[in-house]
This record gives structure tokens, C-alpha cells and sequence, in this order.
């Protein structure tokens, strides 16, 4: 058992993984294939991080997200990202408001569509620096400013974004200190041809699946609270610190392919994110600790959007996923392992709390 959580901590992790399960079954009704891309998506729904998914056209991005929100019971908006798009047109305005009974007039804020659980980002790279930066606030501090005055979002939020990597004429990438906001970098890629198959032949039959509501907006709260419980022994702190800082060509362990092709690595946030999103996998895989194999498994939707390659790996080709994956490769494992190893035995002997 796990000495850190108690019976009703329990209880609650056993709910974790039911409802992971009936969301993949929610989920699975609508989408064809795609279970990389839902673990993470859901990974990082229970870790209370926003996630981009990237992929090219027709690959059901926006599918995924939308039918996620009907199989939880939290409000939902859609933006089209558009050239012409506002700040205003997300966050919300101040209008002046007449009082019918005193001629009095006062400014009343009208709320955007950032007021809602989850938010479909769609298309986020098609509008200007000026309007994506309307987000930073409210994916950092769940609250938008207007007039003056701080409003809160709804708990528990989430900025669900697509983004298309092929087409780039009219497009406006995101910076740096946005995408690093990102819990999670996920890459959607084509369907198998078994899978495809599948696809042609539900989407043209005429029916739609009936989808029921798994969680509510309180067992997500709840939920996300039992992930940060999660124990993490030091060695696999350490893992994820030598995986993020590996990445920086200051450091003095930093690889000489890193050197070469890297211009700018992932900051503390990624060490954060890596060891959340360790926390909750190990819980979605029946697990009440957090082995390197789970930050291991992470690692590339966490830092593929950290790392600027330079000239020298546009040159040859090189994406930071190889960046990553090299990484990981790199890294030698079998001390890991077996600190694993004893970790996994310490836990199931400890007494229940």
C-alpha cells in the first residue's frame, strides 16, 4: 500500500482509473484509433495543464476535443482563430449600461468565451501575436483583467489547442514563452489503414454516437488533486532534471549533439511538467509511485516544444522529437531501473496510512 494516501485516497484513485477507462470507452465511440493522443490528452486534463495538438488537416483534432467535453460535464466553448480576431473577442468587453430607472449609466464587462471548463483553441497560430497573448493570462492564472479588475475562470479549466504544421503562409507561430504554457506538445499523426478503414466506413453510414457524461467538473477537481499526492522518490526527480537540463548547451553534462543542433532549452516549467505528467501516468497504469520508465514515456510531448533547434539541425533534417528521443537513448538506465525496482517493493510492503 501506499504510505501517502490514505482509505478515501484510495477510494479516489480507484475512481481515477475507472473513469480514465470510461473516457477512453466515451471516446473510442467517436474516434477511431488515436490512443496515444487521448492517454496524453487526458494526462494532461488530470494534471490541470492545457495541451496543443498538432497535425495536419483532417485528423480529427477537433473532433477529439469537442467529444471530450461532452463526456464530462463542464461548459464549452469553441474560437475560431481568425486574422482579424480581438483580444476582446476572447476575453470580453466593458459596455456602458444604462440604468431604465435612474438615467444612471456604468460600465457592466460582458464575458468572452474564455469563461467556460474547456476552451477549443482552434487554428491558434492563424491570428496575431497581439490576440494570442489574450491567453496568457488566463492559462497561467485562471483569471482574465478588464478595466481594471480581476475576473475568475471556472474551475477546473483548460485551453485545448490545434495547430496545422504544414501550412504557414498567413500564419503567426507562436512564441516561445506561449507554447512553453503547454503542458503538453502533441503530434497527431495519420490512422493506420485498418484504422482509416474504419473511419470511411463510420463517417459515411449517417449515424452518430450517443455519448454519456463520465465526470463532472468536481470529480475532475478532485481527481486532479489525488495526482499531486502521488509520492516521487529522488532518483526519478533526478531523471527528469538530467533529461530537461540536458537540453541547455550552458550546462556542463550537456551531449555534444546538443551542442550542435540545439540553440535554446526547455526551463524549470518542463521538469515540472514532466514529473506531473509522470505522477499521472503511474496512477492511469495502476501504480501509487512514479518509476523513470513513466517520465521516460512523457518526455517527448513535454520538451518537443521546448527545444529551438538551430541552423545546423534544419539543415539536416533533425525535429527536436530525434533531439528528445537521442536524449533518452543517452541517459543510462539500469541504475534507474533498479532504484525503480526497490522504490516498487518499498511501496507494496509500507502499511496503509
Amino acid at each position: 500500500m501506499n504510505p501517502e494516501l490514505g482509505t478515501d485516497e484510495l477510494a479516489a484513485v480507484d475512481k481515477l482509473q475507472k473513469g480514465y477507462r470510461e473516457l477512453k470507452a466515451e471516446l473510442g465511440k467517436a474516434i477511431v484509433g488515436q490512443d496515444m493522443v487521448i492517454e496524453e490528452l487526458l494526462i494532461a486534463l488530470f494534471c490541470r495543464g492545457h495541451a496543443l495538438l498538432v497535425g495536419v488537416p483532417g485528423l480529427a483534432k477537433t473532433l477529439i476535443i469537442s467529444t471530450l467535453s461532452k463526456t464530462l460535464g463542464l461548459s464549452f466553448s469553441r474560437i475560431q482563430f481568425t486574422p482579424d480576431l480581438m483580444p476582446s473577442d476572447i476575453t470580453g468587453t466593458e459596455v456602458i449600461e444604462e440604468d431604465k430607472t435612474t438615467g444612471g449609466r456604468a460600465m457592466r464587462f460582458v464575458r468572452g468565451p474564455v469563461f467556460a471548463n474547456v476552451i477549443l483553441a482552434d487554428e491558434i497560430n492563424r491570428t496575431p501575436p497581439k490576440t494570442q497573448a489574450a491567453l496568457l493570462e488566463a492559462m497561467q492564472e485562471h483569471q482574465v483583467t478588464a478595466g481594471g479588475k480581476q475576473h475568475r475562470l471556472p474551475e477546473p479549466f483548460f485551453v485545448l489547442a490545434t495547430q496545422n504544421p504544414i501550412e504557414q503562409e498567413g500564419t503567426y507561430p507562436l512564441p516561445e514563452a506561449q507554447l512553453d504554457r503547454f503542458m503538453f506538445n502533441i503530434h497527431v499523426g495519420y490512422p493506420s489503414e485498418e484504422e482509416e478503414l474504419q473511419i470511411v466506413r463510420l463517417t459515411t453510414a449517417g449515424k452518430s454516437a450517443a455519448l454519456d457524461r463520465v465526470l463532472s467538473g468536481d470529480d475532475v477537481l478532485s481527481l486532479q488533486e489525488i495526482v499531486r499526492k502521488v509520492p516521487v522518490a529522488d532518483h526519478v526527480i533526478r531523471y527528469a532534471l538530467q533529461l530537461t537540463r540536458q537540453t541547455r548547451r550552458g550546462e556542463g553534462q550537456t551531449p555534444d549533439f546538443v551542442k550542435e543542433f540545439v540553440s535554446w532549452g526547455a526551463g524549470p516549467r518542463g521538469s515540472q511538467h514532466l514529473i506531473l505528467a509522470g505522477k499521472a501516468r503511474a496512477l492511469l497504469k495502476g501504480r501509487y509511485h512514479v518509476s523513470t520508465e513513466d517520465i521516460a514515456q512523457v518526455a517527448l510531448p513535454v520538451l518537443r516544444h521546448r527545444i529551438v533547434t538551430n541552423f545546423n539541425a534544419e539543415a539536416e533534417g533533425i525535429k527536436s522529437d530525434a533531439i528528445v528521443q537521442r536524449l533518452i537513448d543517452s541517459i543510462p538506465r539500469q541504475q534507474y531501473k533498479d532504484l525503480d525496482a526497490t522504490t516498487a517493493r518499498m511501496m507494496k510492503d509500507a502499511p496503509a496510512a
